[in-house]
């Protein structure tokens, strides 16, 4: 590992990507059957999980990659914000 890389995203390149697919898509699912503000903050808290992922990422990504992320943050963004109000 070098100096200059976090614990954090070393650990997530080593995850495997079928099981994080499942693990999100499960915290999807009971985010979007979850009642009211419940499942609009776990949607709130994925997106800012994103969020996050995607300003680290941002350097590395392509032009037509950081586009389409931008847009999956926005559209998720409006469902927690739908699913809270």
């Amino acid at each position: 590992m070098q100096r200059t890389q976090s614990v954090l995203l070393v650990r997530l390149a080593r995850a495997n990507p079928t099981s994080v697919f499942l693990g999100v898509l499960v915290l999807v699912l009971v985010a979007l059957f979850a009642p009211g503000i419940i499942g609009g903050a776990l949607l709130l808290a994925l997106a800012v999980g994103l969020g996050a992922l995607l300003v680290t990422t941002w350097p590395v990504q392509t032009p037509a990659t950081r586009t389409i992320r931008l847009v999956v943050l926005a559209l998720l963004f409006t469902a927690a914000l739908t699913k809270i109000l």
